[in-house]
């Protein structure tokens, strides 16, 4: 059979979890098209599907540092509430997006609010865990 390499556009069913067993993803009814090799998955994602076989299924434990990367303590932050418009709704979990100093656009989260201060969280909600992947390859759509 014919595995999966760098430069194959592939298409694979999966269902992501928590190391507890919390879903927090899954392909669904359509499978997940991608491009070996350009950094459209997550690396560890990426790197494990390189080599499969189509109609193969495996699981597979993606390590932070191979997924969205530590979390990073640097990225929380806490702003006065009046730098957070008034129309816009600061309940905890809900996602922002802010700019950075140099006004690049980035998504951070609310992590704590009160009548003062917002806390807001600019890691991605997965980075600093480990993930775990059920996943089978279900075609190569095109050959590199």
């Amino acid at each position: 059979m014919t595995q999966a390499k760098n430069g194959d556009t592939v298409r694979i069913n999966y269902t992501g979890r928590l190391v507890d067993g919390t879903q927090f993803d899954s392909s669904g009814n359509e499978p997940l098209q991608f491009t070996l090799g350009e950094g459209q998955v997550i690396p560890g994602l990426e790197t494990h599907v390189e080599g499969m076989e189509v109609g193969t299924k495996s699981t597979l434990t993606v390590p932070a540092d191979a997924a969205y990367g530590p979390h990073r303590p640097e990225a929380v932050v806490t702003v006065d509430r009046a730098a957070v418009p008034a129309n816009i709704d600061v309940d905890v979990g809900t996602r922002l997006q802010a700019r950075t100093r140099e006004g690049r656009p980035m998504q951070v989260t609310v992590i704590g609010v009160d009548d003062a201060s917002v806390k807001l969280d600019g890691n991605h909600p997965l980075a600093g865990k480990d993930l775990v992947f059920d996943v089978e390859l279900v075609e190569i759509v095109q050959a590199a």
